[in-house]
């Protein structure tokens, strides 16, 4: 039943041909109302043991760039590196790249490859865990108003390493995970030079023959304020609280965490046509 649900999800995350681009919209449209009604299902419908949460904090900091270099056609590379605390012990070291389609300034499409370094959990370790990942996304920039809206659905095939007694070992954990993000952008001030309001969730599930507990993955919700330092670069800064349910379906992480994005958008052929005004982040 899971697999024939991702095949579903996968064929709607990505059309190559442009005439399908006009599509988009309404599909993201749609599977924004498939996950709001799933949603209870995926945090409620899990697991039978007693729910513990972990309550921490974190700090969050990354630099997204899209960089084109023809008219339809760009390259992401991103960088992030999430700490315990403000910055007391290091969580992950996260590494990003891939190759864009833009058919428009509204519409993107992206695949590539990432690597994530995870640090250790358990007290007395120090190797830190792979994760290989490829992924597909499809993102949509429109507006309602003066309000500007970014959704982006986002699938990963994702090779986890298998750590025994502070090692690599030679086995892995596949997941297939699925993710969609809406953010909206809310101009506060006439002055474009001012900070604009951003407030934004994004909702990932997974499957996988280990995933038994946890289709449900976690949940990111994020407010705070962006602003443009030039042209070319912006950031914004707020609060982003993590959700994150673990394998064994009961336990939980809440990570409230203090979120400083920087994005950079540039473009090598001068001729190239505009940049999506948003390149959405997160690992």
């Amino acid at each position: 039943m899971k697999s024939k649900f991702t095949e579903q999800i996968l064929k709607y995350c990505f059309c190559y041909r442009i005439a399908n681009v006009s599509k988009s919209a309404g599909v993201l449209k749609n599977l924004y109302k498939v996950l709001v009604l799933l949603f209870p299902i995926l945090i409620f419908g899990q697991g039978g043991n007693k729910k513990e949460i972990n309550q921490q904090v974190q700090t969050w900091v990354s630099l997204n760039t899209l960089t084109k270099f023809s008219d339809h056609w760009g390259v992401v590379v991103d960088a992030h590196i999430r700490e315990n605390g403000f910055f007391e012990s290091n969580n992950f070291y996260f590494l990003r790249g891939g190759l864009s389609y833009l058919p428009n300034a509204n519409v993107s499409m992206t695949g590539g490859y990432a690597h994530m370094w995870m640090a250790p959990t358990k007290e007395g370790w120090s190797a830190y865990a792979d994760e290989n990942r490829m992924y597909e996304q499809i993102q949509l920039n429109t507006k309602i108003g003066k309000v500007g809206v970014v959704q982006r659905l986002r699938n990963e095939q994702r090779w986890h390493s298998i750590m025994i007694d502070d090692r690599r070992s030679d086995r892995t954990r596949f997941t297939n995970r699925v993710r969609y993000l809406a953010s909206f952008t809310i101009p506060v001030f006439n002055d474009k030079k001012w900070p604009s309001l951003v407030v934004s969730d994004e909702l990932l599930i997974q499957f996988g023959k280990d995933i038994v507990y946890n289709t449900f993955d976690q949940n990111r919700f994020f407010i705070g304020i962006r602003q443009n330092i030039t042209p070319k670069l912006s950031y914004d800064f707020g609060y982003m609280n993590v959700y994150q349910q673990k394998i064994n379906g009961y336990q939980y992480d809440m990570n409230h965490t203090i979120r400083l994005f920087f994005y950079l958008n540039t473009k090598i052929k001068h001729s190239a046509l505009s940049i999506p005004v948003h390149h959405a982040g997160d690992e």
